[in-house]
């Protein structure tokens, strides 16, 4: 087995006042995806402890992964504590390390999102339900709808007629 730790078995409720943002990060994320955040942790709970650096001399957690969870937990839940998990490196150290986790999360592929959209189509939800708890916008649902072939999958639909011909 390769040599590796495993930081995350020993996660700790820590005060919300305790904790604080490191100031280097580069990342930020649009309203729709911290919308999106939101919902995760509304619907899921807290499924990843903020990674962060404990400072003892101002006896602070300094984040250095999972600051949007953060935010979202100080601000709009009001949450009295926030899960933490420490890692002990210097500050070049923390700094590579919030680099490569924000890199690491990756990009969804347009054929696979599309694929899951039509999956969730095929197992009835309906757009707003799609669009809401995959954090998209109409335009953006459309546009996956139409590269993965989801007429096929609404060909027997009843719609409403949106206005009749009338001749005069």
């Amino acid at each position: 087995m390769a040599d590796i730790t495993f930081p995350c078995l020993d996660a700790k409720l820590v005060p919300t006042e305790k904790v604080q943002a490191n100031e280097y990060n580069p990342n930020s994320v649009s309203f729709n995806e911290m919308e999106l955040l939101y919902i995760s942790l509304q619907n899921d709970g807290v499924t990843q402890a903020v990674v962060a650096y404990y400072d003892k001399k101002e006896d602070k957690y300094i984040v250095v992964d999972g600051f949007h969870r953060y935010v979202l937990l100080r601000d709009r839940f009001k949450s009295p504590v926030i899960p933490v998990v420490v890692i002990d490196k210097d500050i070049k150290e923390r700094m590579a390390s919030t680099i490569r986790h924000n890199r690491a999360r990756g990009k969804h592929q347009v054929t696979l999102m599309g694929d899951l959209v039509r999956s969730l189509v095929e197992k009835g939800w309906d757009d707003a339900t799609i669009a809401k708890h995959l954090g998209m916008s109409a335009e953006e649902l459309l546009r996956l709808k139409q590269i993965t072939g989801i007429a096929k999958v609404l060909k027997n639909q009843d719609y409403a007629k949106a206005w009749e011909w009338e001749q005069k």
